[in-house]
Formats: structure tokens, C-alpha cells, sequence
């Protein structure tokens, strides 16, 4: 009886104080490297280069339509190949991107080429 009592009682408490990671694991998970940043990251820009957008690594976008630089800028967020956008005003918009090619707001965009 004894013995099933002290086995029943260090269940217990196994269930609740589960243990602690290892110390690989910890190391992991406190490992600080730099991370890359998204692949989506960088300049979009229409084919007539009218319309050019910013998707910065912090997470902010900055669009330019013309002469007009800075035109929306805001947050947008991407969810495998979605993105979705709010700008400063609470405006909001969506897209996505397919073979390279970011399709937002009825525009069809392309990552700058950085060679020229």
C-alpha cells in the first residue's frame, strides 16, 4: 500500500512539474543567429514602372505611384503566398504571389531587377 501511494504520488507530480528541456535543447532555443530575411522581401514594381512597392524586412511597405513618392505606406503580412496590407490610413488590400509574380489590387508586379 505504501508503495502504491508513493508511485501514485510521484506520477503526480511528474504531471505537473514536467522536465525541463535539455541542455542541447536550451542551447537551440537560445542560439541567436541572424535570420534571412523573407523571400517576398524587396522591391515589386509594375511593368510600366509606374507603380513601384517596398516590402521592407521589418515588416512595413512603402508604395510610390509616379512622381509621387511614398504615395501608401503601412503594414502588410504574408501568410504562405498571401500578403494582406494596412495602410497608415486603415486602409486594406490583399494579394499574392504565384511563379515570382506579386498580383495585388488588379495589378500584376515584378521583383525589380537589381542588375540594372
Amino acid at each position: 500500500m505504501k508503495h502504491s501511494v508513493l508511485s501514485s504520488t510521484l506520477t503526480t507530480m511528474l504531471m505537473m512539474f514536467p522536465p525541463s528541456a535539455s541542455t542541447q535543447q536550451e542551447a537551440e532555443i537560445n542560439q541567436t543567429s541572424p535570420t534571412s530575411p523573407h523571400p517576398y522581401v524587396g522591391m515589386w514594381v509594375t511593368q510600366d514602372g509606374y507603380v513601384r512597392q517596398e516590402l521592407r524586412a521589418d515588416g512595413r511597405y512603402d508604395e510610390a505611384r509616379g512622381t509621387r513618392q511614398s504615395a501608401y505606406q503601412g503594414d502588410y503580412q504574408i501568410s504562405g503566398n498571401y500578403v494582406t496590407y494596412q495602410d497608415d490610413t486603415g486602409f486594406t488590400a490583399d494579394g499574392y504571389f504565384e511563379n515570382d509574380v506579386l498580383y495585388h489590387g488588379g495589378m500584376v508586379m515584378f521583383r525589380e531587377d537589381k542588375t540594372n
